[in-house]
């Protein structure tokens, strides 16, 4: 009798062991994922007004110029950085350091801009607004 209370405690230990499952390894260091930014999932691109651009600027935003280096020196925005949109990808973190920093983005007519802040939000940037196009600008314009 105590020999078979023993085998059906033991068969029950090991059937509820098995139910359990037997624990993963941990994952190699490679497979874990980056860090779970919140903020940047909850990134969406936002146009705004060149006024209501203007009324965010401060010495910690970025103005974004994403036009050619030609576009650039015919006139840009004062304190404006120059970043193409074909060279987004390739150079946006050398230029961009703070994801989280924010980036006031324009071109000619806002079509390139709006391309590059929808870029820059896949990149994991949390604080980009598009404010389209210089020619609807109507703040100061410096010329080189």
């Amino acid at each position: 009798m105590k020999k078979q209370v023993f085998l059906i405690t033991a068969a029950l230990l090991l059937a509820s062991l098995l139910a359990c499952g037997v624990p993963e390894p941990p994952p190699e260091a490679e497979d874990i994922p980056p860090a779970y930014d919140p903020a940047a999932e909850n990134a969406e691109y936002i146009k705004l007004t060149p006024q209501e651009a203007q009324a965010m600027m401060s010495d910690d935003t970025i103005i974004l110029d994403v036009r050619t280096r030609e576009e650039f020196n015919k006139g840009h925005i004062k304190n404006a950085v120059l970043l193409p949109d074909y060279e987004i990808k390739e150079k946006a973190e050398d230029v961009l350091a703070d994801k989280n920093q924010t980036v006031l983005v324009y071109c000619r007519t806002g079509r390139r801009s709006e391309a590059a802040v929808r870029a820059l939000i896949g990149m994991g940037y949390t604080q980009v607004f598009d404010f389209g196009g210089i020619v609807d600008w109507t703040g100061e314009i410096v010329r080189d």
